[in-house]
C-alpha cells in the first residue's frame, strides 16, 4: 500500500480531538484545583493554587491552539471591556449601598464565614486573595477557556456558554456546604437540608455564570467581568466587615 492511499485524519476531526482533550484536561485541573483549596492546603496558599491553575489553564489553551481573542483577552478590545467592566463596578456599588440604606437588606451581609479579620487582614483578604484566588482564576476558566475550547469563538453561542456555567455551578460545590452560615441563608433556607440548599447554590452560580459570560461577550474582553466580580466579592466582603465584624 502506498502512502497516498493512506487516508490521513481530516485536519477538522484533529481540531476536534485537540480541543475534547484540552476540556478533559481543564476540568480534571479544575476538579484538583478546588479540592486542594477547600479541602488540603492552608489559607495562605489559596491565591497561590489560584493564580497557578490560571496559568496552567492559559498555558493549556494556546497549546490547543485558541488565540488570545478567543479567551477574552485581545488587547484591541480592552479599552472596550474596561468600560463595561468599571460600569459594571459601580452598578454593583450603587445596589450595595441601596441595600445598606434598607435596614431589612442588610441581612444580606450577615456571613458568619467571614470571622473577625482585623483591617489589615480584610485588606489582605480583598485586595490579594479574592482576586486571585477567585476572580482571576473563576473568570478564565469559565468565562475565557472553557466557552472558548467548546466552541464559542469570539462571540456568544448558547450551548458553549450553557456548558462553561454548568461547570461554574459544579465548581461552587464544595464552598455550598457552609453557605447556611450567611444570616439571610440560613433565614430562608435553614429548614431545608444541606444537599438541596447546595444544589439551589450551584444552580444560582450557574445562572450567574451566564450572566458573566454575557457582559464577557458584550464587553469583547475578561476585564469586563473581573470587574464585576471583584466588586461583588470584594466590596461584599468589605461591607459584612463593617456590618458585622466591628461593634456598633
Amino acid at each position: 500500500m502506498s502512502l497516498a492511499t493512506i487516508a490521513l485524519p481530516r485536519p477538522e476531526v484533529l481540531s476536534f480531538r485537540r480541543r475534547a482533550l484540552a476540556v478533559l484536561a481543564a476540568v480534571l485541573l479544575l476538579a484538583a484545583a478546588t479540592v486542594l483549596a477547600n479541602r488540603v492546603l492552608p489559607g495562605w496558599a489559596y491565591p497561590v493554587c489560584g493564580t497557578v491553575t490560571a496559568v496552567a489553564l492559559l498555558t493549556l489553551a494556546r497549546l490547543s491552539g485558541l488565540r488570545w481573542a478567543e479567551i477574552g483577552l485581545d488587547r484591541r478590545h480592552a479599552r472596550r471591556a474596561l468600560r463595561f467592566g468599571l460600569g459594571g463596578f459601580a452598578v454593583v456599588l450603587i445596589a450595595f449601598g441601596a441595600a445598606i440604606a434598607i435596614p431589612p437588606l442588610r441581612v444580606l451581609f450577615h456571613d458568619g464565614r467571614i470571622g473577625s479579620p482585623g483591617f489589615g487582614q480584610l485588606l489582605l483578604l480583598a485586595l490579594v486573595r479574592i482576586p486571585l484566588g477567585t476572580v482571576l482564576l473563576e473568570e478564565i476558566a469559565f468565562r475565557g477557556v472553557l466557552p472558548a475550547l467548546l466552541g464559542a469563538g469570539e462571540r456568544w453561542r448558547w450551548w458553549p456558554v450553557l456548558g462553561a456555567s454548568a461547570l461554574f455551578g459544579l465548581w461552587h460545590l464544595l464552598p455550598s456546604l457552609a453557605l447556611t452560615e450567611n444570616a439571610a441563608v440560613g433565614a430562608t433556607f435553614g429548614g431545608f437540608p444541606l444537599p438541596v440548599v447546595s444544589l439551589l447554590a450551584m444552580l444560582a452560580a450557574a445562572g450567574a455564570g451566564v450572566f458573566l459570560c454575557w457582559w464577557r461577550y458584550t464587553g469583547r474582553g475578561l476585564l469586563a467581568p473581573m470587574l464585576v466580580h471583584l466588586a461583588t466579592n470584594s466590596g461584599g466582603l468589605m461591607l459584612a466587615w463593617a456590618l458585622v465584624a466591628q461593634p456598633h
